[in-house]
């Protein structure tokens, strides 16, 4: 008998000893299956409530969702991770993965962008769209590589318009004599001198100091900026003439993209391009957010009907470009 129940007993270890292997191996296996996410980095200069911020997190929700969380991308808004230029400096060296800024800094790096915001170019915000989701859109998106940057996506931009504390501005000539704040770009210093203003380049964050204590008269963005930054207080003037539609862009660093699968770089490319609705929408509800509350501060709104004059004023700087810009306006001006 007492044989009997040692055996047993045994026998019972011994099982329970298998059991609890199995179950270590068991763990141990489901372990080695589980591979931590590949977490990526995009910066944006514009706040977390901004149309394009948003537009970002869009495109970082879809790669989440289409890796089923094998890649996340994490927005970094305000100018976290840096200011636009520097950024796109450490994304060209994979020291971050994505970003999206205006194409005015990144054409300092890719000349031929500059085609894409030259003065009075696009008839219609129709047309610029017809224009970046076609042939040539494509084309300059692939052009980035030999750059070390992946294009992948563009958001809308909205249309740029002067503004200014002194008199409102009707014509070309009512600008003259204008102390006019443009960005850091030789071919937005050379719009206003050929509208008879002076350029005077400075940083986004001075413009509203600058009009406040007369540094400068006056500026020149879209509606959400006008409104988000407060120029509209200190700056009523406010004419529509639509001088420029400098598109967004959403782009990679080679480096970073050149680490992920084939399958996997198709699904960001196409995330970033399924996002551009939504980002379209959100900035097109933004405008006349910022345009009522604009107009309820008191500014005085001046709409240009006639942009031939405009126009006129740019010739000698379209002519200055270089030949492959030159070609490239043409493209675009011969686009339905």
């Amino acid at each position: 008998m007492k044989k009997l129940l040692l055996v047993i007993s045994g026998l019972a270890l011994v099982v329970s000893m298998t059991f609890a292997s199995g179950t270590q191996d068991q763990g141990a296996a489901a372990g080695a299956k589980e591979v931590k996410p590949i977490v990526l980095r995009l910066a944006e200069t514009h706040p977390a409530d901004y149309p394009t911020t948003k537009g970002d997190m869009r495109f970082a929700e879809l790669v989440k969702e289409r890796t089923n969380g094998r890649i996340i991308i994490e927005v970094y808004p305000s100018s976290q991770l840096g200011q636009e230029k520097a950024v796109i400096e450490q994304v060209q060296f994979g020291a971050i993965d994505f970003t999206r800024v205006s194409i005015s800094p990144l054409a300092s790096f890719v000349p031929v962008f500059n085609a894409l915001q030259m003065p009075y170019l696009y008839r219609s915000e129709e047309h610029m769209w017809n224009v970046l989701l076609g042939p040539i859109g494509k084309e300059l998106l692939a052009s980035l590589e030999p750059s070390g940057f992946i294009g992948i996506g563009w958001f809308e931009p909205g249309a740029r318009n002067f503004y200014n504390s002194k008199r409102p501005v009707y014509k070309p000539e009512d600008l003259a004599g204008l102390k006019i704040r443009v960005q850091e770009s030789e071919l937005m210093v050379g719009m206003v001198q050929a509208l008879g203003a002076a350029a005077t380049p400075m940083p986004y964050g001075e413009v509203y100091s600058g009009l406040q204590t007369g540094v400068i008269d006056g500026a020149e963005n879209n509606w959400p900026s006008y409104e988000s930054t407060s120029h509209y207080e200190v700056a009523k003037y406010y004419t529509l003439d639509g001088h420029t539609r400098v598109p967004e862009i959403i782009i990679a660093s080679k480096i970073s993209m050149q680490k992920l699968s084939k399958e996997d770089q198709e699904i960001i490319k196409q995330a970033a391009l399924d996002a551009i609705p939504y980002q379209r929408q959100l900035w097109a509800e933004r405008e006349k957010a910022s345009e009522a509350k604009v107009r309820a501060g008191g500014s005085i709104i001046i709409e240009v009907t006639d942009k031939t004059p405009w126009q006129e004023k740019m010739k000698a700087l379209y002519a200055k470009q270089p030949n492959d810009v030159q070609a490239l306006i043409k493209q675009i001006q011969d686009v339905k």
